[in-house]
Formats: C-alpha cells, sequence, structure tokens
C-alpha cells in the first residue's frame, strides 16, 4: 500500500508539470488552431531567465515569480510578433512548421547563452520533507501542485467570465464571425501566446526545482502532449486534468510492469484515446457538413 501511495504521490508531481505544460499548447491551439511546437522551449528559455534573476539578485520564490511571469510574457508577445504575426492568413502547416523552427532556434539561444551544462535551482524554495499522511513531499513538489490548482481556476475563470477570455472562446468558435462583430483575432493570437508564456514560466522553474535546470528540459514539452490529447487540443482546464491522469500513469505503469514502459505509457494512452475519442475527453467534437 504505502508502494501504491509513492507511486501516486510522485505521479502527480510529474502530472502537474505535465499539465502546466498542456494548458499552454491548449490556449495557444485554441486561440489560433495551431500546435505551437515551441512550447517546451519556452519552458526551457523561461526557467534559465528565471534562473539568472535568481543568481543575480537573490530572490526567493514569491518575488522571483512576480519579475519572471512579466517578463515571460513580454517574450511571448515578442515572439507573436515576429515569427507568427507576419504567418496570419497562412496555411495552418505553414504558420506549425514556423514554430518547430522558432523551437530550434530557442534551443540554439539557449545553449550558446548558458552553456550545456545543468545547474542546481531551488528558486528560493526549502528542500525539508514534508509528509502528507505516509505520503513525503518536498516543498517544491507541493508547490507544483498548487500551481497547477491555481493556473486551472484562474485559466477557467478568465475564459468563462472575463471580456478578453470570452472574445478569445468566440474566435476559438469562429474566426470569421468573431472578426465581423469586431474581435481583433491579431490581438487575441497574442494574448493567447503572453498567457502561454507565462503559464510556460511557471512550469519552467517549479519543473527545474523539483529536477534539474538543463538544456533538454525542452523536451518536457513533447513528454506533455500526451496529456493535451487527451484532455482535448482546444480544452485548457481538460489538459490540466489530464497531465495528472498521465503522470501517474507512468508511475504505476513504471512501478508494477517495467522501467522503460514510463517513456511510452502516455503515448500508448493517446493512441487508445484517439482511436475511440479523436477530439479527447473533453474536447469540442467538431461536425463538418458537406
Amino acid at each position: 500500500m504505502d508502494f501504491l501511495v509513492l507511486l501516486v504521490s510522485t505521479g502527480l508531481v510529474s502530472g502537474a508539470a505535465y499539465g502546466l505544460i498542456a494548458m499552454g499548447f491548449a490556449l495557444i491551439y485554441k486561440s489560433t488552431g495551431v500546435v505551437n511546437f515551441a512550447q517546451g522551449e519556452l519552458v526551457m528559455l523561461t526557467a534559465y531567465i528565471a534562473y539568472t534573476l535568481s543568481t543575480t539578485f537573490g530572490l526567493s520564490f514569491v518575488p522571483l515569480m512576480l519579475l519572471t511571469i512579466p517578463i515571460s510574457m513580454l517574450l511571448g508577445l515578442v515572439l507573436e510578433r515576429i515569427f507568427i504575426r507576419p504567418m496570419l492568413g497562412e496555411p495552418i502547416f505553414a504558420i506549425v512548421m514556423v514554430t518547430v523552427g522558432l523551437a530550434v532556434i530557442l534551443r540554439g539561444v539557449t545553449i550558446m547563452i548558458w552553456g550545456p551544462d545543468p545547474f542546481n535551482f531551488t528558486a528560493g524554495i526549502s528542500t525539508d520533507v514534508v509528509y502528507i499522511g505516509s505520503a513525503p513531499f518536498y516543498p517544491a513538489q507541493l508547490y507544483l501542485i498548487a500551481a497547477l490548482a491555481v493556473m486551472t481556476a484562474i485559466g477557467w475563470a478568465f475564459l468563462r467570465y472575463s471580456r478578453m477570455g470570452i472574445a478569445m472562446r468566440a474566435v476559438a468558435a469562429n474566426e470569421t464571425a468573431a472578426l465581423l462583430v469586431g474581435i481583433s483575432v491579431s490581438r487575441i493570437h497574442a494574448v493567447a501566446w503572453m498567457f502561454s508564456a507565462a503559464i510556460a514560466s511557471v512550469a519552467g522553474v517549479l519543473f527545474a526545482a523539483n529536477f534539474k535546470l538543463a538544456p533538454d528540459l525542452w523536451f518536457q514539452g513533447m513528454k506533455s502532449f500526451p496529456a493535451v490529447i487527451l484532455g482535448g487540443m482546444d480544452s485548457v482546464i481538460g489538459s490540466a486534468a489530464a497531465g495528472l491522469a498521465i503522470g501517474v500513469i507512468e508511475n504505476l505503469f513504471q512501478g508494477y510492469i517495467g522501467q522503460g514502459l514510463r517513456e511510452i505509457s502516455g503515448f500508448i494512452v493517446i493512441v487508445i484515446v484517439l482511436m475511440v475519442r479523436p477530439y479527447g475527453l473533453f474536447g469540442s467534437k467538431e461536425i463538418e457538413r458537406v
């Protein structure tokens, strides 16, 4: 029983990271219809920026995030203006390929500035073990789970009640109709990239605090992709919940079946989901009339 509790608790930690990254994927897809393959690189780059701020100014966690999040939002806006805005009106495939190229550029820039060696990065969080029942946690792990809960609540409230969130949902439902009623689609795209970069910064800092800060952090974007598929490409909240499920599933596969299955278990899940519900568990079913 203790072994099961350990597997589930550690799975929730990695699943919270997947959920945060998946929310960034889903937010951009919901607003633009484009899969941003540079999301993992945004997570990596913003984590390195936070590391530099932390070591330079000696910041604790809360001041660090209060400084990192606005910087990451500005970064998201700049990337959208330079790489995505000129592609408006072009085929979706072309825009997706731009995000692939952007991902490669961000990896190269990160290694060029910070080098290939990993860093220890606590992000100003204590390393004392905390027990919840029989499950041991580091504070950074609890911060990660709490961050997913907070970002999910903010995302739900923003999309449901704010004018910008409602406009974002309108653009996702019908971009042409949104334009006809006066919604600025280009502005919605910019806001989506800014918010996605903010979520990426939270995910990057807390992932690095729990594991390590290294150039291969970008790969967590690909590992989070099963959560996006499981939750639904256009479901921000569903992707967050699916991230937790994927993290627990990975740990259970590793603990009870074999080490090698951890890396592929998430993709096994999405193959099954795609065969049964191609639009994900919480995604919107698209109906085309011909």
